[in-house]
Parts: structure tokens; C-alpha cells; sequence
């Protein structure tokens, strides 16, 4: 299958200026393995059963010898054969000149304690399953990062042919690189469930070769899933384990954590700012899932089902577009952020650059929701600018202001088109999507 070029790749140019070592990391599944191997002229895989003896032999005693190979070299399942680690930093400290010498990829079910960290020497990146602009879905044609940092950039009138049906089955099926080499709709489907059923069954365990009980994983996987992108409290997701087991939070937040180090679900942070002085903000964190697909696969959920339920699609398409904001926003050097205050005043997402530069974004299913979105965007900057014209009432002691957004962003389902509207507001259909 010819390789599709990943938006993490960009990552990669801009760190291999930088490191002679790149340790990939990132759910199984999501294309490591693949997208190292395009870069490199040696390929050292410590699975492979021909030559996996010799491997572990000469890592054992000479690891040295397999840095006198082409280079750069990829070492796969690197876990299995732990002195690499120390190999190639030392040859970083040796050769601080070089660049991009070393790749490494492993097991996200294996978690090794290294002697030393490879900090400054081995960088460390984070790669995701596909978004629907890798996967083919969007048509790539408007650039988020070009709406919030170019005023003129045009997207008014770029078209989506994507369907509800289409998002309905990318959710269930996920962006899992296997899947596009099926050609059978029903056979993408296995994949997820795959991952899900080797998740709470073998990896829950073999990350630190902790036994754990698969089936307890399982619903908290299926919890997590029933609370799919909202700010749902930890008790609550403990009530519902607590519901089938007899567990303290202490066990179930070892799993939880477990879980993370998986790459199976993630926390977004809440953006924090003071915007007005007596408004409690919201400080919980979003929960979802690093792909949606694993989620829905807890729940036994096929696309056929949101015929019935567009209610819970709507959670699963925020989860859908948040896996692919994190993306994006990381080909960038930003941060994907959540906002909500005891006002009711939010923000489904916080694009923040990391020069302090920001877009306001809300996630809608249907079309009908834009308006409701706009006006909900337009008070959140209104907030902002009285919260700022208060601040500097008093010239002797002006208190913070902060900066306004960039951008006021509506990222829509159903939309068959992007534009502007009257107010500034940018729609964009997620079928036009990109980084």
C-alpha cells in the first residue's frame, strides 16, 4: 500500500533539525512503524522471528554494532532490546553534530524504565490516528491555522460533499491506517473493535505487567464512553464502576491512569482565564477518547445506530473533531483547550497559539445550530472586550486585560459550505478541514 503523508511528518522535518534521536509514541494501530520506515535506510525490527534471535544477541552484548549500519536507522519494538536506548544516547552525546540519525517505535503496551531520560539527545513524539483530511474524507481545502493567523484568507464558498452517513461510519470505524487497505466497509469495522477487545483484555496489563481485571477496565471504558467529550465528573464515572464492583477510587483512578499511558483516553485542559472576577470558572477537564471508534466499540455501537440517536452522535462528532483539532493544532506548536464558566459561557475548544494568539471554536452537528453558535461566540468576545474596558477604567491601577480571539470559529457537521457570516463568525464544514 503506498504511503499517505501524515501531518505529523511536518513535526518530524522541524524536530530532525534539531535531534539526532526521535522516539515516536502513540495508540497502537496509528501508523508509527510506517511513517518511520519511510525515512530510513536501516530497519531493525525486533519482531521479526527470523532474525529476532540475533537482534537480542547483539543488543545484548554489542549494541554499538547495529549503529554501524546506513543510517537513519529504525529500531521497532525497541522495549524488547533496552540497552538501544542507551546505545543511541550516548552516540548523541558522542556526535552532537548529527541530526536525525536514530528512529525509534515500540509497544505502547510496554512501558520500560530507561537508566537515563535521553533528554536534549532523544526527543519524544506524539503521533494519532488519522484525521479525516489524512484519511480522505475532508477535502483539505480550508486551513484552520490560515484562519486564525491570516486576515486574508478567503474560505467563503468552498464546498463539503461530505454526508452525515459518511461521518456516521469514519466515527465507527476510526482513523486507523489498516483500514484503508480493506476494501470492505464491515471489515474496516473489525479494527476498532480490535483494539478495543486486545485494550481491556491484554494491554490493561502488560503496559507494567500488572494483572488487572479485564473486565473492570471494560467498564470503565464503557463509562468513559457514555461520558464521550463532556467535563462529566470523576465520581460520576466511579459511581458507575462502583455500580458492578466492589473497587476503591484509588484502584479505579490506577486504571484510569493506565488507561492514558495507552493512549486510549485523554483529559483536555480548561483554559483559565479571570475574565470576571466573581464567575467561578469550570476548571474539570473534557474527557475523550484518542479516537472515538474505541469508544463506540465499548458500547457495541455500529453507524446505523445514529439513524436514531443524532443526540449522541453529537457528543461522538465533538469527540471526532477534538481528536483531529489535537492534530492539527500540534502540527502548529498550539494547544487544543476547552472553556465553560458557571454562567454558562464556553467554548467547545480553545485553539491558544503559543504566542499567546487564540480562536474560540464550537463544534455543532447540524447546520440549525449555527446561529445559536454565533450568538454564544459573540457574547464570549463581548465578555472579553467589557471585561478589558472595566480593567482600564482606573489609569493609576489598571487591572489584566486579556486578549481578544483571533478568530470566532464554528466547525460543523452538516454545513454544505464555509463562509463568513455578517458578524465575522467563520463556518466551516468539517469535510473541508485541515491543519
Amino acid at each position: 500500500m503506498e504511503y499517505i503523508q501524515r501531518i505529523v511528518d511536518g513535526e518530524i522535518n522541524r524536530k530532525i533539525e534539531a535531534f539526532n534521536a526521535i522516539n515516536i509514541v502513540g495508540p497502537k494501530g496509528c501508523g508509527k512503524t510506517r511513517t518511520a520506515k519511510e525515512r530510513c535506510n536501516t530497519i531493525i525490527e525486533f519482531q521479526d522471528e527470523e532474525k529476532r534471535d540475533g537482534y537480542l544477541a547483539v543488543a545484548e552484548t554489542s549494541p554499538r554494532l547495529f549503529l554501524k549500519n546506513p543510517k537513519p536507522i529504525l529500531f521497532d519494538e525497541w522495549q524488547d532490546a533496552p540497552k538501544i536506548w542507551g546505545t543511541i544516547r550516548k552516540d548523541c552525546d558522542d556526535n552532537p553534530d548529527d541530526i536525525g540519525n536514530f528512529y525509534l517505535t515500540g509497544s505502547t503496551s510496554r512501558k520500560i524504565d530507561t537508566p537515563h531520560s535521553g533528554t536534549g539527545r532523544i526527543t519524544e513524539l506524539l503521533m494519532l490516528p488519522m484525521t479525516l483530511s489524512e484519511t480522505g474524507e475532508s477535502n483539505g481545502s480550508v486551513s484552520l491555522s490560515k484562519v486564525i493567523t491570516d486576515k486574508t484568507y478567503d474560505i467563503d464558498g468552498i464546498q463539503s460533499n461530505l454526508s452525515l452517513d459518511d461521518l456516521f461510519f469514519a466515527a465507527c470505524r476510526g482513523g486507523w491506517p489498516r483500514c484503508l487497505a480493506i476494501k470492505k466497509d464491515s471489515a474496516k469495522l473489525e479494527i476498532a473493535k480490535d483494539y478495543f477487545n486486545q485494550i481491556y483484555k491484554k494491554d490493561i496489563s502488560a503496559i507494567d505487567k500488572v494483572n488487572r481485571n479485564p473486565e473492570l477496565t471494560r467498564t470503565i471504558l464503557w463509562s468513559y464512553a457514555r461520558n464521550m467529550a463532556t467535563c462529566a465528573k470523576k465520581t460520576s464515572i466511579y459511581a458507575d464502576v462502583k455500580a458492578e464492583y466492589n473497587v476503591s477510587d484509588n484502584t479505579i483512578a490506577s486504571y484510569i491512569d493506565k488507561l492514558e499511558q495507552l493512549f486510549v483516553i485523554k483529559d483536555i485542559d480548561a483554559w483559565t482565564p479571570q475574565i470576571r472576577s466573581k464567575t467561578a470558572i469550570r476548571a474539570a477537564k473534557k474527557h475523550i477518547f484518542i479516537d472515538p471508534s474505541i469508544g463506540l466499540s465499548a458500547l457495541n455501537i455500529k453507524p446505523d445506530y445514529f439513524n436514531n440517536d443524532l443526540d449522541m452522535f453529537g457528543h461522538v462528532f465533538e469527540n471526532l473533531v477534538l481528536r483531529d483539532l489535537i492534530v492539527y493544532a500540534d502540527a502548529h506548536d498550539a494547544r487544543i483547550l476547552h472553556y465553560a464558566d458557571s454562567t454558562g459561557l464556553e467554548a467547545d475548544a480553545v485553539y491558544q497559539m503559543d504566542d499567546g494568539r487564540y480562536a474560540l471554536i464550537e463544534i455543532k452537528t447540524g447546520a440549525n445550530k449555527i446561529p445559536e453558535a454565533e450568538k454564544g461566540l459573540l457574547k464570549f468576545r463581548d465578555v472579553i472586550k467589557a471585561h478589558n474596558e472595566s480593567a482600564l477604567e482606573n489609569k493609576k491601577h489598571p487591572r489584566p486585560v486579556y486578549r481578544e480571539p483571533e478568530e470566532l470559529i464554528i466547525i460543523c457537521a452538516t454545513a454544505p459550505m464555509a463562509y463568513t457570516t455578517d458578524n465575522g463568525v467563520k463556518v466551516i464544514p468539517i469535510g473541508c478541514l485541515k491543519d
